[in-house]
């Protein structure tokens, strides 16, 4: 089994992302491989929370111009995590909103 750091990686800080985090919806981004119930496992384990549902987007790279080199961004993998609505919020993002 995966350690919950390696499942979640970091969390998505977007204007859309934040307007929702005030209704216990979070966006993380995890590893590519992660499916749905480790990807709730992990944020219970680091949040000490209770995840409702999880919803997963595979985002793919974006085209990108860098003078005349040129390519694209990575791939990565974007979860969208419910919490119940008993659950306390996850202070990490108390701070940002």
């Amino acid at each position: 089994m995966k350690s919950p750091e390696s499942v979640v990686l970091a969390p998505v800080v977007t204007e859309e992302s934040m307007k929702k985090a005030g209704d216990k919806v979070y966006v993380f981004k995890v590893e590519r491989t992660a499916n749905k119930p480790e990807i709730a496992n992990a944020v219970e384990q680091l949040f000490g929370v209770e995840v409702a549902s999880v919803n997963t987007i595979n985002m793919h790279g974006k085209f990108r111009r860098y003078g005349r080199f040129e390519g694209y961004t990575s791939d990565w993998k974007k979860a969208i995590v419910t919490l119940k609505a008993d659950s306390d919020p996850i202070e990490f993002f108390d701070g940002l909103l």
